[in-house]
């Protein structure tokens, strides 16, 4: 009792702070120094305070956490500006299932948005319905939002229904548009065509233009067709896309169609499976030799039964199907 009663007597002094020969205060766990002696004027000689290795240690971890909630809280407020879709949080690189092509140019921008945002460098994301555009766009914001960049994935209907709303003031809008670092315009072209809305849209792409900032535009309409525009009122819209914006083709198959078609599969599959178990039943029950005029026979035979065994009887069928008391 006694030698255990020491041994944690002397761990306990192990891990008391003590002072060194030089006269600082050092810590018992670490054995590293507590305090530093000042060697400069006014306060030359002078003991002050310092953390010794494990307080770091210590201090570092909970710094860590501290950046890690900051920055996870700054991400969540991001996408919460910045999408107008939850589902949008879902298009990022590590749920891409590696079958859209031009993907590796989306690695590339988010990997190299400095030089980008500085040089204004933005995507033209065109090709057919289906092939990915939205996805590859979305990935991007996310990458980006996850360094906490400001971006914005709208797309001009909701653009023009705001701005139709009144809620604020037309320029208000669209500057706060362009206080994101990075614009995303999702299914451009797809809007109304009114005189109304294409000032609209053209208000809007050329304020970005202005304002220095990089654009990324997906689109369902040809390359053609933004390169030959029907009239004024689209040119001067598409001369400034073209201008900001690199155009990348989207090719292969529909998407949309294959996840269509992959869904359509897995409910054959399950009806496939249901009426599997519905033909496994029946079989059991006619395993069972049973009919239904057999089931009421038995019904009838436990009835009389039931009826006449306080009076010591009890009914027998026979095969051919006459009843005989036995007393």
């Amino acid at each position: 009792m006694t030698n255990d009663f020491e041994k944690v007597f002397d761990a306990a002094a192990e891990t008391q702070d003590y002072t060194g020969g030089d006269g600082l205060l050092y810590c018992g766990s670490c054995r590293t120094p507590k305090q530093f002696r000042m060697d400069k004027p006014p306060m030359e000689g002078r003991l002050l305070p310092r953390r010794c290795q494990c307080e770091q240690a210590q201090y570092d971890k909970e710094e860590a956490e501290r950046k890690r909630r900051k920055h996870l809280q700054a991400v969540e407020e991001l996408k919460r500006r910045g999408f107008t879709d939850s589902k949008m949080r879902e298009w990022t690189f590590a749920n891409d299932n590696g079958k859209c092509p031009q993907m590796e140019l989306a690695h590339f921008y988010a990997e190299h948005w400095e030089p980008m945002r500085e040089e204004n460098i933005g995507y033209l994301l065109w090709g057919k319905v289906g092939t990915g555009k939205s996805y590859f766009a979305g990935c991007i914001a996310n990458a980006l939002m996850e360094q906490e960049v400001p971006v914005r994935m709208t797309n001009f209907a909701l653009i023009l229904n705001d701005l139709a709303a009144g809620f604020e003031g037309r320029n208000e809008y669209i500057e706060r548009l362009c206080r994101f670092s990075l614009l995303i315009i999702d299914d451009f072209g797809m809007e109304r065509g009114t005189e109304y809305g294409l000032e609209q849209v053209y208000n809007v792409i050329d304020s970005r233009y202005r304002s220095g900032k990089p654009l990324i535009v997906t689109t369902n309409l040809t390359l053609d067709s933004l390169q030959n525009p029907q009239d004024t009122a689209h040119a001067r819209i598409y001369d400034r896309l073209l201008e900001m914006c690199a155009p990348i083709l989207f090719t292969g198959e529909n998407f949309r169609k294959q996840t269509a078609t992959e869904k359509l599969d897995r409910l054959k599959g399950m009806l496939a499976e249901q009426k599997k178990g519905i033909t496994v039943a029946a079989a059991d029950i006619a395993g069972k030799g049973e009919t239904a005029h057999d089931r009421e026979e038995k019904k009838t035979r436990q009835t009389e039964a039931a009826h006449t065994h306080h009076r010591g009887l009890c009914f027998q069928p026979q095969t051919g199907g006459e009843r005989h008391v036995y007393v």
